[in-house]
């Protein structure tokens, strides 16, 4: 098509129906977002009134091996630096979690009835281990023994346990700026880990008949107190884990002579623990450039095989934590090696059985330093004297300086070679870098995880992924990357991020990866990584060791970066909406030169591209009378409607004539528009990432804001200007906005590759003569 001439040909409206309702992808978060105050302003930041709570404690605990319990005795310094006078304190049982009258354990429920009563296998039916976790938790007798609750004073204090949460109740009302101290004794039995799940337990190792503890929410811990929330005293269900104050810890915990203890904070008896040897080794990894060895796999396989008698006392001071883990066995092999840079000075460690190398001994603490290298660049310095990465039974947990990760090699039965998978490779590598990197988040940038579970594992695991980039080339990224996502995007059964963390479905989906890749797309596609990277460090450093909540980080996001993106959150945080554009049509215009020789030459090319009917091809050699009698023939049969006439070209010249230099300038320039219709099926909006295929084979991208959808959020036009004719386009080239239907993204449509898979006729299924014949094998 031709445009004519003039100003008005270039404006394009919209229509909208007058009856359908506006739908505002745009509107503010305003609406939403809570309003800024002293204590939270409305530029994210802590305000000139912030506050938090603070909890110190000292404990004193005994891990008897044989009965497998902890036994201990703690002093709770509560310090209120709210403006709230306090007439109860409320502290968190977590460990309560594994009595056998548990809501976790009541309220559990399958996943379908279909997946118990028509399996088809393992990964839809019911594994052993599975059978085996649901019938041991319900006979363990678990949970904490509180045996006393004293004050200061020794005198008992009035408390009342509600499931997973205790309530004391003070004598004295507690003022703002004041602080009281109390006791608790308690004990429990420690779960096996292996076989009940869960975030804490011990392994058995069959083979060596001995025990690995891996010991967390193992003392009564003081819950949140904070201006959005009041007490954060939810149940702990097990999913929503731990919202906690941060203090300062001294802690002796007393073991079996011969075991090795790794814990939060710094040893403080070294000489009454390590041998001189091991602490000459420790002192040589400080400054190492490689780990080195502080207990070598040959000392922990002699350690297996005795039982020395007694126990030893090891003492743990860590300041300004908000929880405390550790870990405990004869087993262990223990490596660390020092980094030292900028604002971090630290050991990076890790702890291990035999059954855990070559792996772990080649990659663990690796990993850690990576991990610290990565993180600081994309928040703060590691504040903190050690980062430790321990082989257990748990799979992947964090804690202050200490994370319990699981993956290990297999050791074939038969033969006893030991070999692993790359999943296992790494898995064993990402789990470290994800646990280690929730020292930044949520141990330091300490977000309420007990309401929304994104704000650490989501937030985490994006930087995760970037740090995984770092490693090598091509890592096997699964969480991050937009196209990973598009499976969750695509499918029914989803909530929004924002929500509870114990009412989400498709957990990991949710959580982990639709975050991290909505992150990813933030930082690639619609800010940029300069604004987006200042606006994330802003972010981390604003709240290191505070507590923020959703508002803050998305306020922080957009004041840092100076961009409007509650659209964004709106989208990708609040709705379970997708991206799938729609490359609908285009039509091609071409601005009228009125020059009659190169239009009307113009119009007849069009003509002689259509195509030829049936009936003029098969009657393409019929005889012709003006061709056996050519006086029929005359001016009209040399001539057509694309015959340029004097007429024509005078009303030309007449025309040129009138226009100014501009105006004659643009006729001249001969640009090629192309108008492209866009539909939003998935009605999550979205910036256009369009590649540009011209006649001439180039190619280029055009990026277009997410807020050409400002005025319709269902359909747009869209005007494209080239230099000359384009032959095709494609919405998201890279697959870099999460879209979940390429097949509509590109103009012409591309053909869609798969593969069909041929099977076999199986015959003589379900021959019961055949089985009943078969030989019985013998044992072997």
């Amino acid at each position: 098509m031709r445009l004519p001439f003039g100003l008005a040909a270039l404006c394009f409206t919209i229509s909208v129906s007058a009856a359908e309702p506006f739908d505002d992808k745009f509107r503010q978060l305003e609406e939403v977002l809570p309003t800024g105050n002293a204590v939270r302003n409305a530029a994210g930041a802590p305000g000139h009134a912030y506050w938090q709570q603070r909890a110190d404690y000292t404990i004193r605990a005994t891990l008897d091996e044989a009965r497998r319990t902890i036994t201990a005795t703690e002093t709770i310094t509560y310090h209120n630096n709210s403006p709230d006078t306090l007439t109860y304190l409320w502290l968190q049982l977590d460990q309560n979690i594994f009595r056998k009258d548990s809501d976790a354990l009541a309220s559990s429920t399958v996943a379908s009835r279909e997946a118990w009563a028509r399996a088809r296998g393992a990964d839809d039916g019911v594994r052993f281990e599975t059978m085996r976790s649901i019938l041991e938790n319900r006979n363990f007798d678990g949970g904490f023994n509180i045996t006393a609750v004293k004050g200061a004073d020794g005198a008992p204090l009035r408390h009342v346990i509600n499931k997973t949460m205790m309530r004391i109740d003070l004598p004295q009302p507690l003022k703002p700026g004041a602080r009281v101290a109390f006791s608790i004794d308690f004990n429990y039995k420690i779960s096996n880990a292996k076989v009940q799940g869960g975030r804490t337990g011990y392994e058995s190792f069959e083979d060596d008949k001995n025990d690995l503890f891996e010991i967390s929410h193992w003392f009564p811990r003081m819950a949140a107190y904070y201006d959005v929330y009041g007490w954060q005293h939810k149940q702990f269900l097990g999913s929503g884990e731990f919202t906690l104050e941060f203090g300062d810890y001294d802690v002796q915990i007393t073991v079996p002579s011969d075991h090795i203890v790794a814990s939060t904070g710094e040893l403080q008896n070294p000489e009454a623990v390590l041998t001189a040897v091991q602490r000459e080794r420790l002192k040589a990894a400080r400054t190492a450039s490689k780990p080195v060895i502080i207990v070598t796999q040959a000392e922990a396989t002699a350690a297996e095989k005795v039982r020395a008698p007694g126990t030893k006392t090891w003492h743990y001071k860590a300041a300004n934590v908000r929880d405390f883990a550790f870990a405990s066995s004869r087993k262990f092999i223990w490596d660390a090696q020092g980094y030292k840079k900028g604002g971090t000075d630290m050991m990076a460690m890790s702890y291990y059985p035999k059954e855990g190398n070559p792996l772990w001994e080649r990659y663990s603490t690796q990993a850690i330093v990576h991990t610290v290298e990565q993180y600081n660049k994309y928040s703060f310095d590691y504040p903190y004297p050690v980062a430790i990465s321990v082989n257990g039974p748990i799979g992947g947990m964090e804690y202050p300086m200490i994370s319990f990760n699981g993956p290990r090699p297999t050791r074939d039965k038969k033969t006893g070679e030991l070999t692993w998978s790359r999943r296992t490779k790494y898995g064993l590598i990402s789990v470290i870098i994800h646990e280690v990197g929730h020292n930044y988040f949520p141990m330091i940038v300490n977000s309420d995880e007990r309401q929304w579970t994104w704000m650490d594992e989501g937030i985490n695991s994006f930087v995760q992924g970037l740090a995984q980039d770092a490693w090598e080339k091509d890592y096997p990224n699964s969480r991050g990357e937009p196209r990973g996502i598009v499976d969750y995007m695509r499918s029914r059964n989803q909530v929004p991020i924002m929500t509870n963390s114990e009412s989400l479905v498709q957990f990991g989906a949710n959580a982990y990866a639709k975050p991290a890749a909505a992150l990813n797309v933030l930082r690639e596609t619609v800010l940029g990584r300069e604004l987006f990277d200042f606006a994330f460090r802003e972010y981390a450093q604003r709240w290191k060791f505070k507590r923020p909540t959703p508002a803050d980080f998305f306020r922080t996001m957009e004041d840092a970066s100076g961009t409007d993106l509650d659209w964004f959150w709106r989208g990708w945080f609040y709705t379970t909406d997708a991206v799938d554009v729609s490359v609908d049509g285009i039509t091609e215009y071409g601005v009228s030169s009125k020059n009659p020789d190169v239009e009307k030459a113009w119009r007849r090319a069009q003509k002689a591209a259509e195509p030829v009917s049936v009936s003029d091809q098969r009657d393409r050699d019929m005889p012709r009378r003006v061709d056996s009698q050519p006086e029929l023939k005359d001016f009209y049969n040399e001539h057509d409607e694309f015959t340029v006439t004097n007429k024509d070209r005078n009303k030309y010249n007449e025309s040129v004539a009138e226009l100014e230099e501009w105006e004659k300038a643009l006729l001249k320039q001969g640009k090629h528009l192309y108008l492209v219709d866009f539909t939003n099926v998935g009605g999550l909006v979205t910036p256009l990432v369009l590649e540009i295929e011209l006649k001439s084979g180039k190619k280029y991208i055009e990026r277009i804001p997410a807020e050409v959808w400002r005025y319709s959020a269902k359909k747009i036009t869209k005007l494209i200007v080239t230099d000359e004719p384009m032959v095709g386009l494609t919405q998201d080239p890279y697959w870099e906005t999460a879209d979940t239907d390429t097949s509509n993204n590109a103009w012409p449509r591309k053909i869609t590759p798969s593969r069909l898979e041929l099977f076999k006729t199986e015959k003589g299924k379900d021959d019961l003569m055949k089985d009943y014949r078969t030989p019985l094998k013998g044992k072997k």
